[in-house]
C-alpha cells in the first residue's frame, strides 16, 4: 500500500531532480546505527578504541541482512521517500544493506577515490572486470544510489564527494547508447570531464543520515584525514519495474523527470 505521509517536501523533490540528491536526517534511529556498528566492528578484526589496530585505509565488509540492518534500511520515512522519488509500487524493499566501506584515518592512498557512477548491470558476462559493467539510459537494475551513514561524518572523515547536477551530464552521455548502455570503462574514458566544472558537496552527517541519489550521480571516495573511522553503506534501491521515459499517463517519477530534463523533454 502506498505511503500517505510525505517524507519529502516539494522543494526537496525538485532539488533531487535538478541537483541529483536529497539528504534526509534521522532517516533511521541512531540506536540502530550503533547496534549495526557493533556487529561490523566485530567483523573488522579491529578495536574501535585502539588506533594501533587500524592498519589499512579501508576495509570492505560484505552484505548484511541481520535484523538491525534490515530495520535501518526499511523505516517508514525511507519507504515514503522511495515512493516519492521512484513511485509507489516501483521499487523493491531492502533485504539488507550492501557493502560497507569502513574508512580509517590514514596517510595512505585508499586506491578507490576516483570519480565514477555506480554501474548496474553486465556483471553476469564479466564478473571480475568491474570496468566492463554497464549503465543505460533507463538505469537497468538500479532505481537509486543511497548513502547510509552509520558513524558521525564530518568534512575530514572521508565523506563521499558529490558533483551536484552531474546526473544530467551522464544522462546525456548515455542517451545515444540506448538500451545497451555504456561500460564504466567507456564512461570513465575522459575521467568524467563532462561534470568536472560542477560544484561539489560532501555527504556529511550524523548516524542515521541517508542521502538518496539519482543513479547517474557522479561521486567519489576520498582519503580519511580525521581521527575516527567512518562507517557507511552504499546500497542500491532495486527497481520493481524498468524506468519509462515515455509514459502515456504522464505519471513520471522524480528519477524519470530528471532524465527527461537532461534530454530536453
Amino acid at each position: 500500500m502506498p505511503n500517505t505521509t510525505p517524507a519529502l517536501s516539494a522543494a526537496q523533490i525538485e532539488q533531487f531532480v535538478t541537483h541529483g540528491y536529497v539528504r534526509i536526517d534521522n532517516a533511521f534511529p541512531a540506536g540502530l546505527a550503533a547496534e549495526c556498528c557493533r556487529i561490523l566492528w566485530a567483523d573488522t578484526g579491529c578495536d574501535p578504541d585502539d588506533p594501533a589496530t587500524w592498519t589499512r585505509p579501508v576495509i570492505r565488509l560484505g552484505n548484511y541482512a541481520q535484523p538491525p540492518f534490515v530495520a535501518a534500511a526499511n523505516t517508514p520515512l525511507l519507504h515514503a521517500a522511495f515512493d516519492q522519488l521512484v513511485g509507489a509500487g516501483r521499487w523493491v524493499p531492502q533485504g539488507g544493506l550492501g557493502t560497507f566501506p569502513i574508512r580509517f584515518p590514514s596517510p595512505d592512498d585508499p586506491g578507490d577515490a576516483g570519480w565514477h557512477i555506480d554501474v548496474s548491470f553486465g556483471w553476469e558476462e564479466n564478473p571480475t572486470d568491474f570496468l566492463s559493467w554497464r549503465a543505460n539510459i533507463v538505469s537497468k537494475g538500479r532505481a537509486l544510489l543511497m548513502l547510509f551513514l552509520f558513524s558521525e561524518v564530518g568534512d575530514d572523515d572521508a565523506p563521499t564527494r558529490i558533483r551536484v547536477g552531474s546526473h544530467l551530464d551522464i544522462a546525456r552521455q548515455l542517451a545515444p547508447a540506448a538500451d545497451a548502455g555504456l561500460t564504466l570503462r567507456e564512461l570513465a574514458a575522459d575521467n568524467f570531464a563532462g561534470s568536472a566544472n560542477r560544484p561539489e558537496v560532501l555527504a556529511t552527517g550524523s548516524p542515521g543520515t541517508v542521502y538518496l541519489c539519482h543513479p547517474f550521480l557522479v561521486h567519489a571516495a576520498q582519503p580519511h584525514r580525521g581521527t575516527r573511522p567512518r562507517i557507511m553503506a552504499q546500497p542500491p534501491l532495486l527497481p520493481r519495474a524498468q524506468l519509462q521515459l515515455e509514459r502515456t499517463d504522464g505519471d513520471y517519477s522524480a528519477v524519470e523527470r530528471a532524465i527527461r530534463l537532461a534530454l530536453g523533454e
